[in-house]
């Protein structure tokens, strides 16, 4: 375990690495003033601009320069944003929450559908259920999730009125933040309104995290019916078999508990693909998180902003691979053996 968890950080660390210079090098490849675009700071006076370029090092050679970058990115400071003349960090850190919330709901909901689904499928393999499930996965992963956001937005938003069309929970509630997960918050809060807040804010991510969970949940059900198919392919299940136990105890007993630690790593490489469409969704549904304030700084050619925001999205979603990673390490033995867990 310790030589694996050695590879890990010195993966993460080396990740890191080329994360900060990607991130440094974006302030020289956009346009206008490479200290403008670390900063953020388009209208500081002649006077300032000299106490920027003593703090950021500029008038030094580039690895010092870097160097002062990195230390400032670990010390908080990401500048402030070009469009709002805010503090990224403390943007970020408001934005990022509702972020976290809207992927782990649209997690949950594309494992409680495509694992299930994923395991019927192998056990009724080469069978119409076994056909139906595929063919809704072939589907379900060719509809755009732009298409598929304003459709849901048109039928269950305005056709029927089941679901708010945007925000996280409606402007009648006042929830004091505590910790930025509204959730978290609503549940914290002395409101006395609090259980109509926490359904409100329910019914407000529903629909955003359907769109966003078909996609993985489609992936998650090819996965996990070549998990279910290759352990019960296995010799232990033969023997089960042969021991006289019926199919349904070898599916319960054996059979699911060992196809879903094979799903546990699968789980955090779908996470980067889900993190792209909440980006889009985020933009759809007037979501108040950190990917449509990217997708805002990209329009709006908020340089700095983008370097941040990049960086932090990118750093959150190689932190949660190295997590799923040790999950399935503590789970599985054999993936910390240097042959399988490298």
């Amino acid at each position: 375990m310790l030589m694996f968890t050695l590879r890990r950080l010195s993966l993460f660390f080396f990740t890191m690495l080329m994360l900060t210079i990607l991130a440094f090098s974006l302030s020289f490849l956009f346009p206008g003033d490479p200290l403008i675009n670390l900063t953020g700071e388009v209208n500081a006076s002649p006077v300032r601009l000299q106490q920027l370029v003593e703090q950021y090092h500029t008038n030094h050679s580039i690895f010092n320069q870097y160097i002062n970058y990195v230390a400032n990115i670990f010390s908080g400071n990401f500048g402030i944003s070009m469009s709002s003349q805010l503090s990224i960090s403390n943007e970020i850190a408001s934005l990022l929450p509702a972020t976290i919330e809207l992927s782990l709901m649209a997690l949950v909901i594309a494992m409680l559908w495509g694992i299930p689904l994923g395991f019927i499928a192998a056990i009724f393999h080469r069978k119409k259920i076994d056909n139906a499930i595929l063919t809704f996965a072939i589907i379900g992963y060719s509809i755009p999730v732009f298409w598929l956001g304003l459709f849901v937005i048109l039928v269950f938003s305005i056709q029927l009125s089941w679901f708010p069309s945007a925000g996280n929970i409606s402007l009648l509630f006042e929830i004091e933040q505590t910790t930025g997960f509204l959730f978290v918050d609503i549940l914290l809060s002395e409101n006395p309104y609090k259980w109509q807040a926490l359904a409100n804010a329910l019914s407000h991510i529903i629909l955003p995290a359907s769109v966003i969970a078909l996609a993985p949940a489609t992936v998650f059900i090819r996965l996990a019916r070549t998990a279910m198919m290759e352990v019960l392919a296995t010799n232990y299940i033969q023997a089960a078999k042969t021991k006289g136990l019926t199919f349904i105890k070898i599916i319960y007993r054996h059979a699911i508990r060992n196809a879903l630690i094979k799903m546990i790593r699968h789980i955090g490489l779908q996470f980067a693909n889900l993190i792209t469409f909440v980006m889009i969704t985020e933009v759809i549904f007037s979501w108040p998180g950190i990917g449509r304030w990217l997708i805002l700084s990209i329009y709006q050619r908020d340089y700095t902003a983008i370097q941040s925001g990049l960086l932090v999205l990118s750093a959150f979603v190689f932190v949660v691979h190295i997590v799923t990673d040790f999950i399935y390490a503590a789970l599985n033995p054999l993936a910390r053996d240097h042959k399988h867990g490298s």
